[in-house]
């Protein structure tokens, strides 16, 4: 007993050195590793609740939840994460932009021990499914107006990452800002 109360405390003690951890959702019992970036903590996969409408899976298959998690509409995602967490702001994910920019790590792209990223594709507001295992697209709780709303995006490019926010000045020339996307969340936990 002696010898797992030990281990136990010191696998507490590299989480949280590495500022890693893990939340355990209530309301499903789904697990999500955590991260600590510039005081915030952010989930490091994508959620994977189901909630009763707004929910889809890629291809409308459920496997692919767990390797990449659900696809929300907007307003789905500003309701999908649990008790004491939100939908980031899109200020947020610049702060996390700026984070990994300074310490050269999308370069390589976020790792496992890191805020992976889960090239979950998304499905458009006509409907179709693109971009899995290419892009990840996550809400943000910044809008814009009734219809559109901000979203960060991770893209390969010719196997480079690219990340970034979309822009209120974007909409005419990218159209994927529509509230009836569905792209992935991450939820960050309330300060």
């Amino acid at each position: 007993m002696k010898k797992i109360l030990l281990f136990s405390g010191l696998c507490l003690l590299v989480l949280n050195v590495c500022g890693q951890g893990v939340f355990k959702d209530p309301r499903d019992g789904n697990s999500y590793r955590t991260i600590n970036i510039e005081n915030k903590t952010w989930m490091a996969e994508n959620i994977r609740f189901k909630a009763d409408k707004g929910t889809i899976y890629f291809d409308n298959d459920p496997g692919n939840n767990t390797a990449f998690g659900a696809l929300y509409d907007w307003k789905t995602a500003l309701k999908v994460c649990p008790d004491k967490w939100h939908l980031p702001t899109s200020e947020e994910f610049q702060t996390l932009i700026e984070y990994f920019d300074q310490n050269g790590k999308w370069k390589s792209g976020p790792s496992d021990n890191s805020f992976s990223i889960q090239l979950g594709g998304m499905q458009d507001y006509e409907g179709t499914f693109t971009a899995m295992n290419e892009s990840a697209y996550f809400w943000t709780s910044t809008e814009y107006d009734p219809e559109n709303a901000a979203y960060f995006s991770y893209i390969l490019v010719v196997k480079t990452p690219v990340a970034d926010i979309s822009r209120r000045d974007d909409i005419e020339d990218i159209h994927g800002a529509e509230k009836s996307n569905k792209y992935s969340v991450r939820c960050v936990k309330d300060n």
